[in-house]
């Protein structure tokens, strides 16, 4: 049976950090479905057009090509704003969503992490994990990653991005941000990466056991 393992979570909880660790650890692909909202965001942008035209974000979703993902600008801070207005767009979820599903199928299994893996995209995956962290936290992780990139950004501005950003997510008609039934959390803001990992991976072979 494929092992597909959801990975939801508010922004620098640390989500994708871990799925990543956890895809090399298990062999499987892994995609970090955020990079598809920032891409079409992205798309807009360089098209010089409004984040609220929502036909030209449904049809940046509807043609988006796999190869623009691995542009680094999509991993700046700007990016993550917009792509945080653009995944509201219902268009865009569904234009998305085929897309998401279509690499969850891989014959092998799969690791995705966003914010609506286990309640929309893969609602029967085999783990479902919901990691997070206290806003403070993330927003210190998220300073530190900045400035490690060479970008300025007061701590202050982060933490108000971030609890704007969680707002935006978990109050959105389409697919809000909200831990699955039967996923499990996994909080960590007094966890290191390494420490994460060892517990999540301790989680999927609970759920990997119960399966059979």
């Amino acid at each position: 049976m494929p092992l597909v393992i959801a990975i939801d979570g508010p922004a620098a909880s640390g989500k994708g950090t871990l799925a990543k660790r956890l895809a090399t650890h298990y062999g499987l692909p892994h995609l970090d479905t955020g990079l598809l909202y920032r891409a079409v965001a992205f798309a807009l942008i360089q098209s010089g057009l409004s984040l609220e035209d929502r036909a030209a974000a449904a049809r940046a979703a509807e043609t988006l090509d796999a190869g623009s993902l691995t542009d680094t600008r999509l991993r700046d801070r700007a990016m993550g704003e917009a792509a945080s207005q653009i995944s509201a767009v219902p268009e865009v979820r569904a234009a998305l969503l085929a897309w998401q599903r279509r690499f969850a199928a891989d014959p092998a299994g799969a690791v995705l992490d966003g914010r609506d893996i286990g309640t929309v995209v893969c609602p029967a995956a085999s783990v479902k994990l919901f990691i997070t962290a206290s806003s403070l936290e993330r927003a210190r992780r998220r300073h530190r990653e900045l400035a490690g990139r060479g970008e300025a950004a007061s701590l202050e501005g982060i933490l108000a991005d971030i609890e704007a950003r969680d707002a935006r997510d978990s109050s959105r008609s389409a697919a809000p941000l909200r831990m699955a039934d039967d996923a499990v959390r996994l909080d960590t803001t007094e966890l290191d990466a390494a420490a994460a990992f060892d517990e999540a991976r301790a989680i999927i072979e609970r759920a990997r056991a119960t399966i059979g």
